[in-house]
């Protein structure tokens, strides 16, 4: 099969497309042909060495859409020819995967391959964020920094959903599109600060770190929390302002992919989709990814 795979650390030059063995479904695996996979931010900051733990060579990729071709032993949620999606840990990039029974959900009905390939790691991100770490709840008022990206424009979407006030920051003609997503308050961070528009915060996400999340301490309000993707709070600080601060990892939770394909189908979540490349034009989206020009998501179509 064909496979993109890093063979050393570094810049775009060093993905490679081979010819890999396909790989054989085990106890309670699944075996996809991958139709589509997108781009994430933790492809590039793995390919240039984040963790360099990881064995060379290896596939990246972690979002994918799919149809099930094979069944490891004890596999029963799924058959032959299911329409599939889910989030794994590396090996997306490439035409087959395999992937815990428990990482994955049936495709959402309304949403082709390429778009539903591009939900998994952020949606995933976001619902993790707000609901299994944040506690978010009806009524409260949730900050999202970064509310214009993959994870951000799902979070507020999900936050509006859940019956949150939601106020969060961006940037130029981004404004707008997380108006149109249900920001209550879409808060230019080029021109105000978020801390006079952001009050009594319930929960914070934070997608960007640095100054904005030592700033987000001072609108979360005390018993609030405060949840990073990004970076690890300053613990110190959270005991000080007597918050709950946390930098979460997401984790693959096939019932909750079941969650987010019931509110698209729904009509409550849409998915932006700006790019479109083939596999192995995989560096050219990394680099994409990379530049922040684009709002919405990045997509390899796999199979034609």
């Amino acid at each position: 099969m064909r496979a993109i795979r890093v063979h050393s650390f570094g810049g775009p030059e060093v993905l490679r497309l081979d010819e890999v063995p396909k790989p054989v479904p085990a106890e309670g695996q699944v075996l996809v042909r991958v139709l589509a996979t997108s781009v994430n931010p933790i492809d590039w900051k793995l390919r240039e060495g984040m963790l360099r733990e990881i064995p060379l060579p290896f596939i990246p990729g972690a979002d994918f859409c799919g149809t099930v071709e094979g069944l490891g032993p004890s596999v029963t949620q799924f058959k032959r020819g299911d329409e599939v999606f889910g989030y794994v840990s590396g090996g997306a990039d490439a035409e087959y995967l395999v992937a815990p029974e428990s990482a994955i959900a049936p495709r959402p009905k309304t949403l082709d391959a390429l778009q539903a390939a591009a939900v998994p790691l952020a949606g995933l991100t976001a619902w993790q964020g707000l609901f299994d770490h944040g506690k978010l709840a009806r009524g409260e008022n949730v900050l999202i920094l970064g509310a214009s990206g993959g994870v951000g424009s799902i979070a507020v979407q999900l936050a509006k959903d859940a019956g949150a006030h939601v106020a969060g920051t961006a940037h130029g003609d981004e404004i707008e599109l997380i108006r149109k997503l249900g920001a209550d308050d879409a808060i230019d961070y080029g021109k105000y600060r978020f801390e006079d528009v952001a009050k009594d915060v319930d929960v914070c996400l934070d997608l960007v770190g640095g100054d904005f999340q030592r700033r987000a301490f001072d609108v979360v309000k005390k018993g609030g929390r405060l949840v990073s993707t990004v970076q690890s709070p300053d613990e110190e600080l959270a005991r000080a302002r007597g918050i709950e601060a946390k930098m979460m990892f997401t984790r693959p939770r096939g019932d909750e992919l079941r969650e987010l394909a019931a509110r698209i189908d729904a009509g409550k979540l849409k998915i932006s989709i700006v790019t479109v490349l083939p596999l192995e034009r995989a560096s050219e989206a990394e680099e994409l990814n990379r530049s922040h020009r684009v709002t919405g998501k990045i997509v390899l179509r796999v199979a034609a």
